[in-house]
């Protein structure tokens, strides 16, 4: 199986490392005021092959990341999905699920060789949108999800990611942002 099959997600099929504590993550804290904290991650991108989808012909990556948060020995932040291709569209997305009780479905358009891309969902879409239990859509209410991957070289890339939070309460839109740098191992 060829990795060009997979466009843009080929550089990332591999295991990596964030290396120390250099993930930035700006969170609501228990408060719901800012919570700034410095992370190490492992993300490991599988690829699955083609998924027929009738004429549609897809390539996916079962994806999985956790993430620990500086002194601590227990992660923080964990989830599973899939990052998938669609050369005939043109399209890549993000498919997955946070043990939180939120699921997400973001893509973009993304020319075939672009390392550099983003993906988004938004609150109510009938196509790139998100969905959440009863205590996050009442409290933490996702109305907006984007993540922007940058191929740095054949073994480094970072993303920044932004997911755009209504809580209960509060008049203005909190920005849970997280950025980081992972190297191949």
């Amino acid at each position: 199986m060829s990795n060009e099959k997979y466009g843009p997600l080929a550089f990332l099929i591999g295991k990596w490392d964030s290396v120390e504590n250099k993930g930035e993550n700006r969170a609501p804290d228990p408060q719901r005021k800012v919570e700034n904290t410095k992370f190490r991650q492992e993300m490991v991108f599988e690829p699955i092959g083609d998924v027929n989808n009738h004429e549609q012909k897809l390539y996916a990556l079962r994806y999985s990341t956790m993430a620990w948060e500086e002194g601590s020995a227990g992660p923080f932040h964990e989830e599973v999905g899939y990052w998938i291709w669609d050369l005939e569209n043109q399209q890549v997305m993000k498919s997955f699920i946070v043990p939180r009780g939120i699921s997400i479905n973001a893509g973009g358009t993304v020319a075939h060789n672009s390392s550099n891309f983003k993906v988004a969902a938004e609150l109510g879409s009938n196509t790139y949108g998100l969905c959440s239990n009863l205590f996050l859509n009442e409290e933490f209410k996702t109305v907006h999800y984007e993540i922007a991957i940058n191929k740095i070289d054949e073994n480094t890339f970072s993303y920044e990611e932004d997911s755009q939070i209504k809580i209960k309460g509060q008049d203005e839109i909190f920005h849970h942002t997280e950025k980081n740098t992972l190297k191949r191992v």
